[in-house]
């Protein structure tokens, strides 16, 4: 075989395998994601973010679905939208945010406290299941309006740089306080910064998910709600959704975007 037919025959080859290597990956895509039409949560429009957010992080083709609709592909804080008011499940997170103006439904005043009156009834249930075993809570923190949470965050900032700041507490606009379903709570004696030394936070660990109660901020899901592990805050959603929150160890976010639809 001479030289130039030896090249000719090298050049066919390489575009064959080169077409072949083209056409398997474009098999591969339609099979990842064609049948994900079944996924109620799949959004079309967002397709080729969900496949790029999956080629930079490695996760199950669900995961990067999930964390793409949370907006986890861009930084915390931008490509925000206001949130949609769902009752007991609206989600406020630093993708999602309130009015200045906003003030939720079914707010009740205790001892000088705002909360969801749903969730109030399901604290003092768990409270008082608490008292029989010789421990006690009590809530430091419930409702908070815009203003207030503005007047926190600005103080914070006296303190600490803002990207410090911004992973322990919610810029205004931005906080799960303005919905009157996440509390923050100690046991009367110890600084709520030492909960998760007391008795009391080991119950609340076995058994706040019976009550419809999550740990709102879980120290292996920083990367998902932006915050640090904050053994103190409880976010009331209902008995059933803590229960499947507490059981496949997820966070609100990752429920909401696989199970409640915007």
């Amino acid at each position: 075989m001479n030289k130039k037919i030896y090249v000719l025959v090298l050049v066919v080859i390489f575009i064959i395998i080169s077409n072949l290597v083209f056409k398997t990956k474009k098999i591969k895509e339609k099979e990842i994601f064609e049948p994900n039409f079944t996924f109620p949560f799949y959004k079309e429009k967002l397709k080729e973010e969900y496949q790029k957010y999956k080629e930079e992080t490695g996760l199950s083709l669900k995961e990067s679905i999930i964390r793409v609709n949370i907006g986890l592909n861009h930084p915390f804080y931008e490509n925000t939208k206001q949130t949609i008011d769902k009752g007991i499940l609206t989600l406020v997170n630093k993708y999602n945010y309130v009015s200045k103006d906003y003030v939720p439904k079914d707010l009740i005043t205790i001892n000088e406290i705002k909360i969801n009156k749903e969730a109030y009834a399901s604290y003092k249930e768990m409270k008082e299941e608490l008292s029989k075993e010789g421990l006690n809570i009590r809530i430091i923190s419930a409702y908070r309006s815009y203003i207030y949470q503005k007047a926190l965050y600005e103080t914070y900032l006296r303190y600490d740089k803002k990207e410090i700041v911004d992973t322990y507490s919610a810029r205004p606009g931005y906080s799960e306080h303005h919905t009157g379903l996440a509390i923050d709570i100690d046991n009367g004696i110890q600084g709520f910064e030492q909960f998760y030394l007391t008795k009391e936070f080991i119950w609340m660990q076995e058994n706040a998910y019976k009550y419809g109660f999550i740990l709102r901020y879980p120290k292996d899901k920083e990367n998902i709600t932006g915050y640090k592990y904050e053994p103190w805050h409880y976010r009331y959603v209902g008995k059933e959704i803590a229960k499947y929150i507490k059981k496949h160890n997820i966070s609100f976010e990752e429920y909401y975007y696989e199970f409640i639809i915007d």
